[in-house]
């Protein structure tokens, strides 16, 4: 009789690997075991700063280089490559909530240039990647903007939650200042 492999027993084949773990829940619970030290990206958004149409979004697709600004382009990581590119901005938003209540804790942006009309794209996967750490870590990484993509991320910020935007500190409303 035949044997499918699917149903064979391999413990090297069974045993768990080592990689990196995106984790819903707190992985620190006491039991110290496999996943702690994993992140969680749970209180994180990316938010597209449209300065082209003076709109900002959410798009959860950004998380996974799928946003509706993203589908079917091809980045290069050269910006002389696209050099008709629609400006957006990819801006990672990173929420906490502390005693006086919910705040915008980190935001990060981050650059990419789109032509459609050659479905061509520049962004730096690296700078991405960089500026989401620096958003989970706190920081506000925004003074490499443009003062028009500033105000557009301002006002979403604003118009979203007032009261986040309140308790936000004054280092990020300065660093968005116009």
């Amino acid at each position: 009789m035949k044997e499918f492999d699917q149903f064979k027993k391999n413990n090297d084949q069974d045993k768990k690997k080592n990689q990196f773990t995106i984790l819903k829940d707190d992985s620190t619970d006491g039991h110290g075991g496999y996943g702690v030290g994993a992140i969680t990206l749970e209180n994180m958004s990316p938010v597209i700063v449209d300065p082209n149409e003076e709109e900002a979004y959410v798009d959860m697709g950004a998380m996974h280089a799928r946003s509706a600004v993203e589908k079917r382009i091809k980045f290069l990581t050269d910006k002389s490559e696209v050099p008709n590119g629609l400006l957006y901005w990819i801006t990672w938003v990173t929420i906490e909530r502390t005693e006086k209540g919910p705040l915008y804790y980190g935001v990060a942006s981050s650059e990419i240039l789109v032509d459609r009309e050659i479905r061509r794209g520049y962004k730096l996967l690296p700078e991405h990647v960089n500026h989401m750490d620096k958003s989970l870590k706190g920081k506000f990484v925004v003074e490499h903007m443009d003062d028009k993509s500033k105000a557009v991320l301002t006002k979403f910020l604003r118009e979203h939650s007032e009261e986040m935007w309140e308790n936000s500190s004054d280092e990020l409303k300065q660093a968005l200042k116009v």
